[in-house]
């Protein structure tokens, strides 16, 4: 639980704390990202997974530009459970191309999931891959430059946005978080 809030928090305020409390509920968190001298306000929604703000997610997908879905590299489980967010993502999004990059979290601790599975399960949905720790601060801030890039370079920002303003929103449960234009 909170390996999604664990990277947001790192991504935000570079801080990471194993005794935080995890979010219960809805949280948000800003930033913005400069990336090849142009910035990019991210704005990161996280809804802790909880089953009770489930309904809330297709309203997230609806005009989606990116997706980022994280699992725990120390659970089989929660890789599995990204299945499901990717069926949610082709249901629910109006984007056919919606860009999404697969995130391994947690490298620092013992790995149940190979960085091959991983790396498997993202080209099986044609995403982005990496692996991170939030806890060591290893490649947190390149999962989100890559999914920026990714966006701002695809058809649909060039059509839909002016470039100023993105949004990305996570989910806990081995989840996903949504970049929204």
């Amino acid at each position: 639980k909170g390996i999604h809030e664990f990277l947001i928090r790192r991504f935000v305020e570079n801080k990471f704390d194993e005794s935080h409390d995890v979010t219960i509920g809805m949280d948000f968190k800003s930033k913005v990202m400069n990336i090849d001298g142009v910035d990019y306000k991210l704005a990161l929604w996280d809804t802790a997974g909880a089953e009770r703000f489930r309904s809330l997610t297709p309203s997230f997908y609806r005009k989606a530009l990116g997706a980022i879905l994280v699992y725990d590299v120390t659970s089989r489980e929660s890789l599995i459970k990204l299945e499901a967010w990717f069926t949610e993502l082709e249901n629910y999004s109006d984007n056919p191309n919606i860009a999404t990059i697969v995130v391994g979290n947690k490298i620092d601790d013992e790995r149940v999931v190979s960085r091959e599975e991983g790396l498997k399960f993202a080209r099986k949905h044609r995403s982005l891959f990496l692996e991170t720790s939030a806890k060591h601060d290893k490649f947190v801030a390149d999962v989100f430059r890559d999914i920026v890039e990714k966006i701002v370079s695809s058809d649909q920002f060039e059509q839909l946005n002016n470039g100023d303003r993105i949004e990305v929103r996570e989910d806990d449960d081995g989840g996903a978080s949504y970049c929204r234009c």
